[in-house]
């Protein structure tokens, strides 16, 4: 009521004129304040931040580090300790070391580049964005003008949490947390070429026993390199399987069973222009199995004349050399498949009438040795036109585990992930070859 009647009396000395000695005069409202009855406030002003030189385009997997600068300008009343995030819309959040999003690093006002994160917490500046991915720029004193360039690493494999082109905030906090600048930025990402090691290579063997290996480029219009020479003298072996796959970055290895029936295992040895290791004598007696083959995971599995299926878990060196741990009867009833492979992670098999059925491997809760698998699933048929099929790793770009099988024809033939997949013709000719790994 006291405000009120104030108020009026005011009013009505300004209608007549006049001022009353009771009342001081109103003084100039200064701007950039607000006024609440006798109280004022000033009002927070609010700095900018750009993005230079557009949007930032990063595309996953191989390729050098991709860089952009962001620019806030700030009040000249802001001063202390400043925080700065690049806040990405409509992802959950926050997870722990910023899982599916490319690693960074930072640098401000040109200094020296360190590491900054998705949700990065440190002592020095815990994360104060918890509501979702954010890029947690390095911490730094106030100043009118502050740059930061950030270096986005594009090999991280995971960063698959957000595709496509993105519109991020950028936004500054003062010590008491107040936001003093915001912009927007533009952020695509898109998938590459995915690194060597997460690329597979293929390997075939001609007439003349030479083998030889083709690399793959996930890039399903031209899926391999033209092919190399790993070496000769392998018309020695009668069977060559993968344990499980091998990579373009050399690493991955295989087992090859001889004539006398002793099993030899290559070690993969990183390096793509001599992928193998000297062979290592795993044990002899493999000749009473009809068919040998990788399984998901590692390990294989051999069926006997009997048609008895044995598992043979892998195990990587240990003190006394050994690859693989001793067999483990699965079941009977595989003599009738003429065929006994993979694709993805399932176990193939193929039966006398060309249809084939698939066996998921069991996941690692319910998984034991004697029975790895989930009851058989028809897939289909008219597989009696492939006369080789093999599991392999990414062929055509970021699938998880493909498969490849050759026609009577020669040509080869791709099923992303799964051998219900929809397939597609990868190359011609392949009936040069008398075994395909």
């Amino acid at each position: 009521m006291a405000r009120l009647r104030a108020a009026l009396v005011t009013a009505t000395a300004l209608v007549a004129g006049a001022v009353p000695a009771t009342v001081a005069a109103a003084a100039p409202v200064p701007a950039g304040t607000v006024t609440a009855g006798t109280m004022t406030a000033e009002a927070t002003e609010t700095g900018t931040a750009v993005q230079e030189g557009g949007p930032l385009v990063v595309r996953i997997g191989e390729g050098a580090p991709v860089t952009t600068r962001f620019t806030f300008t700030l009040p000249a009343s802001v001063t202390g300790r400043v925080t700065a995030g690049l806040l990405l819309p409509g992802l959950p959040g926050p997870l722990a070391g910023g899982d599916g999003l490319p690693g960074a690093e930072c640098s401000v006002n040109g200094g020296a580049y360190r590491l900054c994160g998705w949700n990065y917490d440190t002592p020095e500046y815990p994360d104060s964005y918890d509501d979702g991915y954010v890029l947690s720029l390095p911490p730094t004193e106030a100043a009118r003008t502050l740059t930061f360039d950030v270096r986005i690493d594009p090999s991280d494999p995971m960063a698959f949490g957000a595709m496509g082109e993105l519109a991020p905030t950028l936004q500054m906090k003062d010590a008491s947390g107040t936001v003093v600048a915001t912009g927007t930025a533009a952020l695509h990402l898109f998938p590459g070429t995915p690194e060597a090691t997460y690329r597979t290579t293929v390997h075939a063997r001609d007439k003349d026993g030479v083998l030889w290996q083709y690399e793959s480029t996930a890039d399903a219009a031209r899926p391999f390199k033209p092919r190399t020479r790993v070496g000769g003298g392998w018309n020695v072996y009668t069977a060559i399987t993968k344990v499980p796959i091998t990579t373009a970055a050399g690493w991955g290895s295989l087992v090859a069973r001889d004539k006398d029936g002793v099993l030899w295992f290559y070690e993969g040895s990183g390096n793509l222009a001599a992928p193998f290791k000297p062979r290592v004598r795993v044990g002899g007696g493999w000749n009473m199995y009809t068919s040998i083959s990788a399984v998901s995971g590692g390990g294989l599995i051999a069926r006997d004349r009997d048609g008895v299926l044995w598992n043979y878990p892998y195990c990587p060196w240990n003190d006394r050399g050994a690859v693989l741990r001793p067999r483990v009867r699965v079941g009977g009833g595989w003599n009738a498949y003429n065929l006994i492979s993979t694709i993805g992670y399932q176990v193939v098999a193929r039966d006398s009438a060309g249809v084939l059925w698939s066996y998921e491997v069991k996941g690692a809760e319910s998984w034991v040795e004697n029975a790895p698998f989930k009851p058989r699933v028809r897939v289909g048929g008219g597989w009696n036109t492939y006369n080789a099929v093999r599991g392999t790793g990414d062929v055509d770009g970021w699938s998880e585990s493909d498969g490849i099988a050759r026609d009577t024809a020669g040509n080869l033939w791709l099923y992303r992930d799964s051998p219900a997949a929809t397939r597609t013709k990868v190359g011609w000719g392949w009936q040069i070859y008398n075994a395909i790994v």
